[in-house]
């Protein structure tokens, strides 16, 4: 496992004084970035062969959001290759190792000038050295569609949304979701499904729908209607 040790900062914080959940999202990326470049496996050394790992899917839960100043610790690891594809576990710990939040990712490797999976070499992933998995039930990487949704009003990317793939980053969909509806934001249970990369000068449609147990977000290209990427609280 790769971890880092941090505080929850005043910048990461809503006014419950708590970690917001993208803040969370971000620990959770920023680990395993850092544990890339510390492996002299980064964006520079990927840029270099016109490579990069997209995220495809999370499935994140939340035992607690901690307040500003506590001390936690963010890991990663990963737990398996498939072809293509990657598989990545994360979890966060407080000061006494209890777990905070923890998550489930898959990743595949793109050729970035191509446009398409690839899979990757044994100097890719050498050393990752995949470790078990958590010992938790893990979810499909799919989101079930609703039948039945509300549209929403469009809205533009923003270039502050986007990252060094040229393309939204990750946790920028998530943090749509909550302007559409921030009475999830303390989502315990939250998953994210990734289709296709939004760009700068993209439009984004929003529907949503309320079902008994779960509440989905679509956020859908205004020029074909099909999603980009599909968020999922609980």
């Amino acid at each position: 496992m790769y971890a880092f040790e941090s505080r929850v900062r005043f910048s990461e914080i809503d006014t419950s004084e708590r970690l917001t959940l993208p803040a969370l999202v971000n620990y959770f990326q920023d680990c395993s970035i850092f544990q890339s470049e510390e492996l002299g496996l980064g964006i520079d050394s990927l840029k270099e062969k016109k490579r990069a790992w997209v995220l495809t899917a999370w499935q994140i839960e939340v035992e607690r959001y901690p307040r500003i100043g506590e001390w936690i610790r963010t890991g990663t690891w990963a737990t398996g290759f498939e072809g293509a594809f990657g598989h990545r576990n994360f979890q966060m710990t407080d000061k006494d190792g209890k777990t905070v939040a923890w998550a489930n990712s898959l990743w595949v490797f793109m050729d970035i000038g191509r446009g398409r999976p690839v899979k990757p070499s044994e100097e890719d992933i050498g050393a990752y050295a995949p470790e078990p998995p958590l010992k938790k039930e893990f979810a499909s990487r799919k989101i079930l569609l609703p039948k039945e949704s509300t549209e929403g009003k469009p809205f533009p990317v923003l270039k502050c949304q986007i990252d060094t793939n040229d393309h939204v980053n990750n946790c920028q969909y998530i943090q749509m979701a909550l302007e559409i509806l921030p009475e999830y934001a303390r989502a315990e249970k939250i998953r994210a499904e990734y289709k296709k990369s939004a760009v700068a000068g993209d439009w984004i449609a929003p529907r949503t729908s309320v079902e008994a147990d779960r509440t989905v977000v679509e956020l859908c290209s205004t020029e074909d209607g099909k999603p980009f990427a599909v968020v999922e609280f609980k």
